[in-house]
C-alpha cells in the first residue's frame, strides 16, 4: 500500500509517500519513495523535493493554499524523471495519512476520517489554534484531490499521551475548570516518543510490558516523556505546547506570575505576551542570537560567547531536571533515549545532559557518543546501569503505519 503522509502547518506542508502494509512492517521492510516540504504556501513557495535514489530538487513557484500545493506534489511524483520523480499515476496513492496536532480527550487513537471525526478535530482549535486549522486544510486539500475512494487517517501528536493517569494531566487549578474547559495536560510529540520507544524495544529485544523508559526529544520543540509498560506515564508538555523543556524560541516552565509582572511593567498584552513565551524566549531571548543549536554551539566554540554558553547550560540543565523528576517518578529506568534535530545530531548537547548523572547510573561513552550523529546507536559506558541510545525519529513511518493498520482493521501492534 502506498501511502501519502500528510504534515500541514498554517504555510507550510510537508509530505512523505511510503509503501509499507502489514507484511512490511512485521520486517521492517518499508520503501519510502519521496519526500519534500513546500515553505511560504500562500506566495511564492520554497520547494524542496526528493525521490528515492535522486538528487534532491529546489525551486519556487506561486502556490496559492494547500490545495495548490498538493497538487504541485502530485503532479511531480507522477512526472517522469528527470523533472518529476516518476511513480505513476493518482492511482497508485492509496491512503492519505495525516499528522493532527490536538485530538483532545475524545481523539485517542488513529481513526479514519469521516465527518464526525473532522468536527471534533474543529472543537479542539481553541487548545491548538495554530495547529489544528492548518491540520484541517490538509485534510480537506486531500478530500477535494483523491475524492471519496482513497481513505484518509488522521494520527494524532496528543493520542500516545491519553494513557496518562489523573495525578500526571490534572493542574493544580480549580477543579471546575477541568470539568468546563477541560484545561489539563496533553502532551505532544506523541508519535515521536511512540515511535522511539517501540525501537528502543526492538533493539533491546524487550517486551511493552518490561519496558521502563525516558525519551528526549530535542529540537526546536522539546518534550520529554516517562514511558512505563510501553505506554506513556508523564510528559513535560501541557495544555499547548509552551509547557516544559526550554525550547528554540518558547520559554519552557516559567513563573505563571511572571505574565503579570509584565504586563505591568511592560504594558504587554495577553497576545504579545503569549507571542513573547513562544516567538521570542528559549534558546533565541537567553542568547539573543539565534533559536538554531547548532549555530549557538559554533558561536560557543569560536567566540566564547557567554549568552550562547548561558541559552545552551539552562537548555540542559532543564533537560537534567526532568531526567531527575523521572527517575523519581518511575523509580529508575532501564534507558534513556535522545531523538529529534538535537538529540539525534549534536552529541555535545548529549554529553552535558548526562554529565554529573553517574550517581543515578547514567554515563557516556565519549568515543561512542562523538560518532552517533544522525544514526541509530548506543552510547552508553560499559557498565552504566542506564542504558544511553540515540535513535532518529520517523514520525512519517508510524503514520503511514497507522494508516495501513485503520484501512484494513488490523489489530494495533505497537
Amino acid at each position: 500500500m502506498n501511502v501519502l503522509v500528510l504534515n500541514c502547518g498554517s504555510s507550510s506542508l510537508k509530505f512523505q509517500l511510503i509503501e509499507t502494509d502489514l507484511e512490511a512492517i512485521e520486517r521492517n521492510g518499508d520503501v519510502q519513495a519521496a519526500k519534500g516540504s513546500l515553505e511560504r504556501v500562500g506566495s511564492q513557495a520554497i520547494i524542496q523535493l526528493q525521490a528515492a535514489g535522486q538528487p534532491p530538487l529546489r525551486r519556487a513557484a506561486p502556490l496559492r493554499d494547500h490545495r495548490a500545493a498538493l497538487d504541485h506534489v502530485l503532479r511531480w511524483l507522477v512526472e517522469p524523471a528527470p523533472g518529476g520523480a516518476g511513480l505513476g499515476s493518482l492511482g497508485d496513492v492509496h491512503a492519505v495519512g495525516h499528522r493532527i496536532v490536538h485530538g483532545g480527550e475524545k481523539l485517542t487513537r488513529s481513526v479514519l476520517i469521516d465527518a464526525g471525526v473532522i468536527a471534533q478535530i474543529e472543537d479542539c482549535i481553541d487548545l491548538a489554534p495554530l495547529h489544528n486549522p492548518a491540520n484541517l486544510k490538509g485534510i480537506e486539500a486531500a478530500r477535494a484531490v483523491f475524492g471519496p475512494a482513497v481513505p484518509q487517517v488522521a494520527v494524532f501528536d496528543t493520542s500516545f499521551h491519553s494513557t496518562m493517569p489523573e495525578t500526571s494531566y490534572l493542574y493544580a487549578l480549580p477543579y471546575q475548570l477541568y470539568v468546563r474547559h477541560r484545561v489539563r495536560r496533553y502532551g505532544f510529540h506523541g508519535t515521536s516518543h511512540r515511535y522511539v520507544a517501540y525501537r528502543y524495544r526492538q533493539l533491546a529485544g524487550k517486551a511493552k510490558e518490561e519496558t521502563r523508559l525516558i525519551t528526549l526529544h530535542l529540537g526546536n520543540g522539546c518534550s520529554a516523556c516517562a514511558i512505563e509498560n510501553g505506554a506513556s506515564l508523564a510528559t513535560s508538555m501541557g495544555l499547548t505546547p509552551l509547557e516544559g523543556l526550554v525550547m528554540g524560541t518558547r520559554s519552557g516552565d516559567l513563573d505563571p506570575s511572571v505574565l503579570h509582572f509584565l504586563h505591568h511593567k511592560e504594558g504587554l498584552s495577553l497576545d504579545e505576551l503569549d507571542s513573547l513565551l513562544n516567538k521570542q524566549s528559549g534558546l533565541l531571548g537567553l542568547s539573543g542570537l539565534t533559536n538554531d543549536m547548532r549555530d549557538l554551539l559554533a558561536e560557543e566554540s569560536a567566540h566564547q560567547d557567554r549568552r550562547a554558553r548561558l541559552a545552551i547550560e539552562v537548555f540542559c540543565v532543564r533537560v537534567k531536571e526532568y531526567i531527575g523528576a523521572y527517575l523519581a517518578r518511575m523509580n529508575g529506568t532501564d534507558a534513556l533515549v535522545f531523538t529529534g534535530g538535537i538529540g539525534e545530531n549534536a552529541p555535545e548537547i548529549r554529553r552535558r545532559v548526562c554529565t554529573g548523572l553517574d550517581f543515578l547510573g547514567i554515563a557516556l561513552d565519549e568515543g561512542r557518543n562523538a560518532q552517533a550523529i544522525g544514526q541509530e546507536a548506543e552510547v552508553s559506558a560499559a557498565g552504566s546501569r542506564v542504558k544511553v541510545y540515540v535513535i532518529p525519529t520517523n514520525e512519517e513511518l508510524l503514520i503511514a503505519r497507522d494508516t495501513v493498520r485503520c484501512v484494513r482493521d488490523a489489530p494495533r501492534r505497537w
